[in-house]
């Protein structure tokens, strides 16, 4: 006679085998995975752990099992990241967004509640987080968004029109599409990782991630000193910029902003300086 699961028995099967292949968060990511197969959210597995998951679940759920350990992160299996408290649909296509990103977006609503207005545009959008969480929880901001790739887009619309907001969106490198149009705030998480650093990076994110999201040139600042160039013509007075940098990055990063009357670097929860502000006169 076949053997029968429920929830709680593929969970706790699935988080030590995970355990055991070096997963972290392995509850988690069992979960996550579950889900997906289930088509419910994860409060469904809590208040069901006693119900039944059928053979063909079972299937399913093992093969993205296989997916994970292999290397694949469970964003791009599940489709789906949570970011802001909301969920962005995600691909190959676009970077995974990454919980140290929403120190950018908090200190951008900071900034855009004092004036309760203001137009925002954000550099190398990718799948949209940034832009879209501005726009949920700023909902008075006049958000604009532009990235090089038009896959990358195609995700970031699909986001936008998830969470119900209206941002425009622009493909290009940069600022180019702007011309100019000035902001009062620029917001910006391009590829900031070195050359060297990107051959150490773990096999999960150097071989599922694209490169164009992650590669910023020798030291990683290249495509920052690109953009602080470019921005000078496109910030409004009293204009900032928000930058996301990686540790390490901080003494080099704030050099680049020569002409800001503010500058100021905001670390992570780890202490890594990982947002630089620019606030021009």
């Amino acid at each position: 006679m076949a053997q029968t699961w429920n929830i709680k028995e593929l969970l706790d099967w699935t988080t030590r085998y995970f355990a055991e292949k070096g997963i972290e968060e392995s509850r988690l990511e069992a979960e996550l995975l579950l889900t997906r197969v289930l088509h419910k959210d994860r409060v469904y597995l809590y208040t069901h752990y006693e119900a039944p998951v059928n053979q063909q679940e079972r299937d399913q759920y093992r093969e993205l099992i296989k997916r994970r350990v292999k290397g694949e992160p469970s964003a791009y299996i599940s489709g789906v990241k949570e970011f802001m408290s909301l969920e962005f649909s995600v691909s190959p296509a676009v970077l995974i967004p990454r919980p140290e990103t929403e120190l950018l977006v908090e200190k951008a609503l900071e900034i855009l509640s004092i004036r309760q207005s203001g137009q925002v545009c954000d550099i190398g959008t990718g799948s949209g987080a940034i832009a879209v969480s501005i726009a949920y929880y700023a909902p008075y901001a006049d958000v604009k968004a532009v990235d090089i790739s038009a896959a990358a887009l195609e995700i970031a619309r699909k986001n936008a029109d998830r969470h119900g907001v209206n941002i425009n969106f622009f493909q290009g490198d940069l600022l180019e599409p702007f011309e100019d149009e000035k902001f009062d705030l620029i917001v910006a998480n391009l590829p900031y990782i070195s050359e060297a650093e990107y051959q150490s990076l773990s096999p999960e994110i150097r071989l599922y991630e694209p490169e164009l999201a992650l590669l910023g040139g020798e030291d990683g600042l290249d495509p920052y000193r690109r953009l602080v160039l470019a921005a000078s013509n496109h910030l409004k007075p009293q204009g900032y910029m928000l930058l996301e940098i990686g540790a390490g990055q901080g003494k080099a990063a704030q050099e680049m902003l020569t002409g800001f009357v503010q500058v100021e670097l905001i670390q992570d929860y780890s202490g890594h300086d990982r947002i630089l502000l620019g606030r021009r006169d």
